[in-house]
């Protein structure tokens, strides 16, 4: 399994550089990469890591579920609130109301089967959406309107509206005792339960990580872990009580968001970078799902269905969006973000012949189904994850940090980037720091795990109280006997001037030339709590990339 797991993440990383070369996202070559290193085409992909597939790709969509709720303002959600309910619900009634009027036609499928057949497909992919709105979000484009955020909310809970059908469908035609009312009523109580729920655990979490003040890495971990959980409860209250667990795992970022910015900006960044790795398994991982040998008895009369399928759905997505703010591109970006199909289609595409296999029915219509669905995958997630980069690029509007250079103002110098940029975009946030009343043995430990050659030493409410130095521990270090008893409040050294969260970078340089240091804590401006660490390097670099990237911009205008 691991030698099969090393070629997925070096393909990946290198159809991914690749593509981003010539403008098209990463994740249609990662997609590629799956389907020919799958079972059905190449197959040199072990059976022990397909067997962990399904658990592997549900940590990987985890993972960027949490990444969305870190970035869902509640101030942007409640802006964008009503078109995200009407997107979550009416597009895809639509749709699957067109495929089960032409599958009869088209498939000579029965309408019960045509609108089996509706439910798999009417689902939105947010493993394509949702790191494609990310970096939209990253970038700030779009933002200022929130059309990023209402293609996330939406798409999320437009997944459990299709699944809940689904399985009304399929009981249904299989003969199963089905309670409709329940299954109905099942619907917003699963997304109100997921809410709740999300909003409690991130609630307490928060409270645990203020009171405690753990490493941004023992933060993401304890979330994540969280999350799996609930994930895995939700098959088990599924009789009792209707829970989605992946808007619950989005409304943990949210309440984290809204009670603690800094807290959550620093989880968000080092979830982008275990992004880098659970893109690669989730979209490799959905590819070897393809069977392409299936997707092509579909023929021209499956592509025919998903094409008149999408148009349903269009103008279902465009109608949800007549009286909103956004101009004539931006509703045609929507439409564009609501037509990728791949996780929930990998997932329960060949569940209805399955069912039909254990009922003892005829699988003819469950094979048809499942050869519609894995078409409808190779059909709309490559062309759909190109077409909301390229769309989006274009259209969306970009709020900028920096204003731009025209060529006859520039260059703009290093000083005016760093008047420019708060501390809160430069500092590092994963930083070590002690206690006050902590044993220098113990400060010692930490140093020897980081790379800084400064430690902030806080109280117990986590406020800054001063500083340890490196080059100061060496007098202490000659004398065993003095450094074992001693601890981190005595060899603390006060700061005067320390910036905060909001302190542009050009001040913040100055006071470490006051200070004659080359690294200083950050604090929040209200608490005094530490939540970085600025050092000189890193904000010489950052300053540096801003200005290439600026002279960038000015070179293509």
């Amino acid at each position: 399994m691991a030698v099969s797991l090393a070629q997925l993440i070096l393909l990946g990383l290198l159809v991914d550089w690749l593509l981003r070369k010539i403008k098209v996202p990463g994740l249609v070559g990662m997609l590629c990469v799956g389907i020919i290193a799958g079972p059905f085409v190449l197959g040199f992909l072990k059976p022990s890591l397909l067997s962990v597939s399904s658990d592997l790709r549900m940590i990987a969509l985890i993972v960027i579920l949490l990444r969305a709720g870190f970035e869902l303002s509640k101030d942007t959600l409640r802006r964008v609130g009503f078109q995200a309910m009407l997107l979550s619900c009416i597009p895809a009634i639509l749709e699957g109301l067109a495929v089960m009027l032409l599958g009869p036609w088209l498939l000579g499928l029965s309408y019960m089967e045509s609108a089996i057949l509706g439910a798999v497909l009417a689902a939105v992919s947010p493993a394509v959406v949702v790191p494609l709105m990310i970096d939209f979000i990253d970038r700030k484009k779009g933002t200022e309107k929130g059309i990023p955020t209402l293609v996330l909310a939406a798409s999320s809970i437009d997944d459990v509206f299709v699944i809940v059908v689904y399985s009304v469908l399929i009981g249904f035609y299989t003969g199963e005792k089905v309670n409709v009312a329940w299954k109905l009523v099942g619907i917003p109580i699963s997304i109100t339960s997921g809410i709740v729920v999300g909003l409690i655990c991130g609630f307490v979490l928060y409270r645990l990580f203020d009171l405690f003040n753990p490493r941004a890495t023992k933060r993401l971990l304890t979330i994540l872990g969280i999350s799996v959980v609930l994930v895995a409860v939700e098959p088990v209250l599924e009789g009792v009580l209707p829970f989605a667990a992946l808007v619950a795992v989005m409304a943990i970022g949210v309440i984290v968001l809204e009670k603690n910015e800094y807290m959550a900006h620093e989880i968000s960044g080092k979830l982008a970078k275990l992004w880098v790795f659970a893109e690669i398994l989730l979209f490799t991982l959905v590819g070897a799902q393809v069977d392409i040998h299936v997707a092509w008895k579909a023929g021209a009369a499956g592509s025919a269905l998903i094409a008149l399928a999408l148009a349903a759905r269009s103008v279902g997505t465009y109608l949800c969006l007549i009286g909103s703010s956004f101009t004539l591109a931006e509703r045609m970006f929507i439409v564009i973000s609501y037509i990728p199909k791949a996780t929930v289609q990998a997932a329960i595409g060949g569940a209805p012949l399955l069912a039909m296999r254990a009922a003892g029915m005829d699988t003819q219509p469950g094979q048809i189904i499942l050869a519609i669905a894995v078409l409808s995958i190779i059909l709309t997630a490559p062309v759909g994850a190109w077409a909301i980069s390229f769309v989006g690029n274009r259209v969306l509007e970009q709020q900028r940090q920096l204003p731009r250079p025209k060529s006859r103002d520039f260059p703009v110098n290093e000083e005016q980037v760093a008047a420019a940029v708060r501390v809160a975009e430069v500092m590092d946030s994963d930083i070590p720091m002690v206690r006050e009343t902590e044993k220098l043995k113990h400060v010692l430990a930490v140093f020897a795990e980081s790379a800084f050659v400064t430690c902030p030493v806080v109280n117990s409410c986590g406020a800054l109280e001063g500083v340890i130095l490196m080059e100061n521990l060496r007098p202490i270090l000659l004398s065993q006997q003095t450094w074992e008893w001693m601890i981190a409040g005595d060899a603390c050294r006060q700061i005067r001037d320390v910036p905060q969260t909001t302190t542009h970078l050009d001040d913040a340089l100055d006071m470490m030339k006051k200070e004659h240091l080359t690294e200083l804590p950050v604090v929040e401006p209200r608490t005094h709590r530490v939540v970085g660490i600025l050092t000189r390097h890193g904000a010489q670099r950052y300053v540096r990339e801003k200005l290439l990237e600026l002279e960038s911009d000015t070179s293509h205008t």
